[in-house]
Order: C-alpha cells, then sequence, then structure tokens
C-alpha cells in the first residue's frame, strides 16, 4: 500500500496564538511539508486545488513543479484537480509537462470541487457538474492517448487534428476520480480502469464504504477483473501524538474552531466513526487497519496533517512521528501494493 499526506492548503489563522501566515509563508510550508515526507519515508505527497480564501493553491501543477525539484522519490499527485471548471486541454498540457520535469512521478486526481462560486467564475454552471465531469474527462483521455484528435462537445470549443503538447511519457499520468456521493464517477472510474478515491472525511467510514462497493461493482461489471482488483485509495486526517491525552487535548481547539472538521459532532465520536484519527501512534495504527474492514484491501491511504492553522513545527513533528512509528509497522501488516500501469 501506498501511504502519504495530502493537504487542502488552506491559509489559517491558528486559533491558540493568533498567528496568521502570508500566502507566501504558507506555499513555502507546504513545500518544506513535503520535503519533510519524502524524508521521513512517505510515497506520496498530494495537494488539492481551491479558488476561493481561505485556500492558496490555484495553481496545483505549478507548485508540484516547485516541490519536484526539490524531492527526487516521491510521487507528487493533486488531492483534486478540478475537472469541471478547468480546460482539459490545459490540464493535459500542465500535467504532461510536470511529468516530464518530475521523470514520471506524477498522477493526478479529478473531482469537481466543493465550492458552488467556483463554478461561475470560470463560466460554467454547477448544475451540469456532472456533465462537465464525464465530458471534460472523455476528452482529457484522448488528448494523452491519441496524438490527433478531433473532438466535439457540448461545454468547450471543438477541437480538430489537435495535438496537446508536450506529449506525456510512455504512459500518461495514473488518473485518480474522487468522489463523495456521485455514482457517475464510481462508474467513470471503473470504465476506464482508473483509480477511485475516497476522501473518507466527515461522514461516517461505512457512507464511502457504499461508493468503493460501488466502484468494485462497476469493475467487475466492466470486464476490468474480480472486484476485488479494483484500484481504491482512502484519505483520513491524522493528529498523533506519542500518547492519546495529548493528542485529543492539543487538537481540540483546531478541531472545535472548525466549521467542516467539527460538523460531525464530538471529537470523540469522530475518531470513532469518521476518518479523524487522533491518538497515539499504536491507536492511529489501530484506526487505519480498520478501514480495510469498510473498503477491502487498497491501495493508496493519504493523511491531512496540517488543515485548520496547525502551527508548521507540530506538522514537522507528527511527519517524524509516522516515519518512525507508524509507516513501518503499516507496510510490515499491509504489504506493498502496484498501481495498475
Amino acid at each position: 500500500m501506498e501511504l502519504g499526506i495530502f493537504s487542502v492548503g488552506d491559509c489559517a489563522a491558528d486559533v491558540l496564538t493568533g498567528h496568521q501566515p502570508t500566502e507566501q509563508e504558507r506555499l513555502k510550508a507546504l513545500t518544506r511539508i513535503a520535503v519533510h515526507a519524502e524524508e521521513a519515508g512517505f510515497d506520496v505527497f498530494a495537494i488539492g486545488e481551491h479558488h476561493n480564501p481561505p485556500f492558496v493553491v490555484s495553481a496545483d501543477s505549478t507548485l508540484l513543479a516547485y516541490i519536484a525539484a526539490r524531492t527526487s522519490t516521491i510521487t507528487l499527485s493533486t488531492s483534486t484537480t478540478l475537472i469541471t471548471t478547468n480546460d482539459p486541454v490545459k490540464i493535459a498540457e500542465d500535467f504532461a509537462t510536470l511529468q516530464l520535469l518530475a521523470d514520471g512521478r506524477v498522477d493526478i486526481m479529478l473531482g469537481r470541487g466543493n465550492t458552488a462560486e467556483v463554478y461561475p467564475w470560470f463560466g460554467q454552471d454547477i448544475r451540469h457538474g456532472i456533465d462537465l465531469a464525464l465530458e471534460n474527462y472523455g476528452l482529457l483521455r484522448r488528448l494523452w492517448d491519441e496524438e490527433n484528435v478531433n473532438w466535439s462537445g457540448s461545454f468547450r470549443a471543438p477541437l480538430t487534428n489537435f495535438t496537446a503538447v508536450p506529449r506525456p511519457l510512455a504512459a500518461p499520468p495514473f488518473v485518480w476520480h474522487g468522489s463523495i456521493r456521485s455514482p457517475q464517477i464510481a462508474e467513470q472510474a471503473a470504465r476506464h480502469g482508473d483509480g477511485f478515491f475516497v476522501n473518507n472525511l466527515f461522514m461516517p467510514v461505512s457512507h464511502f464504504a457504499d461508493s468503493v462497493k460501488l466502484y468494485r461493482d462497476q469493475w467487475a461489471a466492466h470486464g476490468r477483473g474480480a472486484p476485488e482488483t479494483a484500484i481504491v485509495g482512502a484519505g483520513a486526517s491524522l493528529y498523533v501524538r506519542p500518547n492519546s491525552q495529548q493528542a485529543f487535548r492539543e487538537y481540540s481547539p483546531y478541531y472545535y474552531s472548525h466549521p467542516v472538521l467539527s460538523s460531525f459532532g464530538s471529537l470523540e465520536e469522530a475518531s470513532r466513526h469518521t476518518g479523524a484519527i487522533v491518538g497515539s501512534p499504536a491507536q492511529a495504527i489501530e484506526r487505519i487497519l480498520s478501514f480495510r474492514e469498510h473498503f477491502g484491501s487498497y491501495q493508496r491511504q493519504l493523511f491531512g496533517v496540517d488543515i485548520a492553522g496547525l502551527p508548521e513545527t507540530t506538522v514537522h513533528e507528527m511527519i517524524e512521528l509516522a516515519g518512525s512509528e507508524i509507516l513501518p509497522v503499516l507496510r510490515a501488516e499491509l504489504g506493498v501494493s502496484r498501481l495498475a500501469a
């Protein structure tokens, strides 16, 4: 299994100290987090695209290119690239460029996004969200797979004998489709033989298990193989400290001050029923291993460690602790899985 760090790139004030990083400070901090993740033994670093405050990562491929120049082994991914409001031609060219610069260690996660106001900013209508996602991905796939594309659709100008440049490496970046509740996206991922990723946050793990089952069933229905061979990834948040009491005491003010994090209810309930992992390394390991009961054997687990204005020093302490005490145990227990080419 691949184990990694993901971030949504929020630029929030520390609820305890009031310190508000600048956008430049936050972007540089994300780079340091990615470099440390590689040094600590993580396999993946992923960043999500947003275009509204308090987020600072509107240009995900640009940030990942900056990180690529400072790392050498870690896979660089997005934890959402907006397939609905981005032009598929620009996605194809940006990520082929990134793949070439990073010597192939790049993949991409596509999603519709969860901010309604972004759609009109890019000339789109959220009511067309699913149709945009399906049509734009169909075009993106062709732009990577074919050198001369003739295409017409409903949401952008047609293309005639068009070649996206630069061309990707021997195989295009591996694609994950992220979804919370859309069956069409699960079906699309299965039809193309792509990965399916559930963020596993803010709702019970059982909710996301239903989406994974649908994807696995569709994988088999499209002749991709047995359901258990489908390529599944899951997220979680992680706040790990040497002991449980310290973890809950420190994390509580950040959790309860954040309207989305705390939307499930108490931190204790969230840590039992959602992908919010809070506690000691041993407790974190136990909780992570329990996800297999809901998702089956899966290929990628990402952890959010830097949300809600947490101090960067704390984030680095958690990365170090996870690298030394969590990753070796998980790898011994779960083994190594390879993604399909």
